[in-house]
């Protein structure tokens, strides 16, 4: 079965690279336009002229998700450049303070994680829904982590940051219900800049080579695409049954 997103309007956050870059590219390949929203933007044209290439329509928005006046602005655009919005992904996320204790942990890096994952989420919720109404109704798909919704993490802070994004999922779909389908998506291990920084940033406190460690966590890793794919389904009509967390590799 090959999933058609023809005529729907998609917005990822943290498109540029990782698995918000994957989903873009696997939108677009399905039919849909695309919106990406993301400060990087070497990386957003990159996906931007990927998409082009293969025959889509995508158009990047420099996007600081921890602003809600430039997300709000990311929804305009993308519903005054494409009459709507009928999918949103929120992958903006970043991950610090990777195996530091508790009692070590410093206050502003918790505070970063937290505004870019948690509150970025939440600004786009509330921003994309009266549009996706609007548009007739849609999906909201939250990128989470099995980190603070079913075990630990390297880091307080991201740990606390994705647990968050659960609940608040859990919270807005009560609210918005009808026409509007909300996943939280918890993927496992992948191989993407956030992930490889963590697995950086753990050998150095650990006295281990940042390399060796890479190399190594290489062989178990998965690719993005995989999670884009899954991504690409729920957003689709025929996910239309499909309800609650789901987990990825």
């Amino acid at each position: 079965m090959r999933v058609q997103l023809n005529g729907k309007v998609g917005v990822v956050t943290g498109g540029s690279t990782g698995i918000g870059a994957a989903t873009a590219i696997a939108f677009a390949d399905a039919g849909a336009k695309v919106v990406i929203g993301d400060i990087n933007e070497v990386d957003g044209l990159k996906t931007v002229n990927v998409i082009e290439k293969n025959g889509g329509e995508a158009k990047y928005v420099s996007t600081d998700v921890t602003d809600e006046e430039q997300v709000s602005n990311l929804m305009q655009i993308a519903n005054e450049s494409y009459g709507g919005i009928h999918a949103l992904v929120t992958s903006a996320g970043v991950l610090q303070g990777a195996s530091v204790r508790i009692d070590n942990f410093e206050a502003s890096t918790f505070d970063t994680v937290i505004d870019v994952n948690l509150k970025g989420t939440f600004y786009a919720i509330k921003h994309a829904v009266p549009v996706m109404e609007r548009s007739g109704g849609g999906v909201i798909l939250c990128i989470a982590s099995g980190a603070g919704v079913r075990g630990g993490s390297s880091s307080v802070a991201y740990a606390s940051s994705k647990g968050g994004v659960n609940g608040l999922v859990m919270t807005v779909e009560n609210q918005v219900g009808g026409n509007i389908r909300m996943h939280t998506i918890c993927p496992g291990g992948l191989s993407t800049p956030l992930k490889l920084g963590q697995i950086v940033q753990s050998a150095k406190l650990a006295g281990n080579d940042p390399d060796a460690a890479v190399e190594q966590a290489m062989n178990s890793l998965g690719d993005p695409a995989g999670v884009g794919k899954v991504l690409t389904f729920l957003a689709s009509d025929e996910a239309a049954y499909v309800r609650g967390q789901i987990f990825t590799r």
